[in-house]
């Protein structure tokens, strides 16, 4: 059963609650989801990718319709703030990420997803208690920081979550589900909700999770191997979206967090 949790967030940007997004229901029976506005305000970018039919020439399109809209490529013309919050788009970001989930760059990211998900992050630097503890003001202040250094990184954000929902459907529109992998070595942080079987629970994991498409390179991430069913509609960035190098090397997918049933693979 979808069920409201106690002090939940219950805004966000999308026109599903928050805590049915979140749901582990969600992973089998998805639904579309959509960032409000974002597609509308952007007609002509999606209109624009319809009449291209190679992916990757679709994925330069949009780098660079996100280039122009927010005046990345002039950060040369300008000096301090301003030049570095030009030269830091979403990409740098993404590459923050592939590094250290926990620096700067993950926690805008976790506090997007917070925003326009309306789902609270659950680690950074540590567990993260609402209103308590060391590690939230860690958080707020990595937030701040990253947030300060790009221009309209939140937007940008959108742009790139709902470009990827676009090639999601136009390249494999039969695949509403996925199977992926997530290594950690940690499995006993996460909260355990319920138990069915004897290495398959129903866990919480963070709002904005990584996965890989490779069970075989999950291994190399944990000791422990978790195989579970992601809805499309949860993920907001895959390592081929794009013509570059971005997370390629692990077949990463990043995921809306909430809660998940994992079944424990042995190696």
């Amino acid at each position: 059963m979808i069920q409201k949790e106690p002090g939940q967030i219950t805004i966000n940007h999308c026109d599903i609650p928050p805590w049915v997004i979140a749901s582990d229901e969600f992973n089998t029976s998805p639904v579309a989801l959509s960032i409000a506005g974002v597609r509308e305000s952007n007609a002509y970018l999606f209109k624009r990718l319809e009449q291209i039919e190679d992916p990757m020439e679709r994925g330069q399109i949009f780098h660079d319709y996100v280039d122009v809209k927010f005046a990345l490529h002039q950060w040369e013309n300008y000096q301090g703030k301003a030049r570095s919050s030009l030269r830091n788009s979403y990409i740098r970001f993404l590459r923050g990420w592939g590094v250290d989930s926990n620096g700067i760059e993950g926690a805008v990211l976790k506090s997007w997803v917070q925003s326009r998900f309306g789902i609270m992050p659950t680690y950074h630097r540590g567990v993260l208690r609402p209103l308590e503890g060391e590690e939230d003001h860690r958080f707020a202040v990595d937030r701040m920081r990253g947030s300060a250094k790009t221009n309209c990184i939140f937007s940008q954000l959108d742009l790139m979550y709902e470009f990827c929902q676009y090639e999601l459907r136009r390249r494999w529109p039969e695949r509403q589900v996925l199977t992926l992998y997530r290594g950690t070595c940690d499995p006993e942080e996460h909260p355990v909700f319920e138990t069915r079987a004897k290495r398959e629970s129903c866990v919480r994991l963070n709002n904005l999770v990584s996965f890989t498409s490779d069970r075989e390179k999950a291994w190399e991430f944990g000791s422990t191997v978790w195989q579970t069913q992601i809805a499309a509609t949860k993920v907001v960035f895959f390592s081929q979206l794009l013509p570059s190098q971005l997370l390629k090397g692990e077949d990463e997918y990043l995921v809306v967090g909430g809660n998940y049933w994992v079944r424990e693979l042995l190696y």
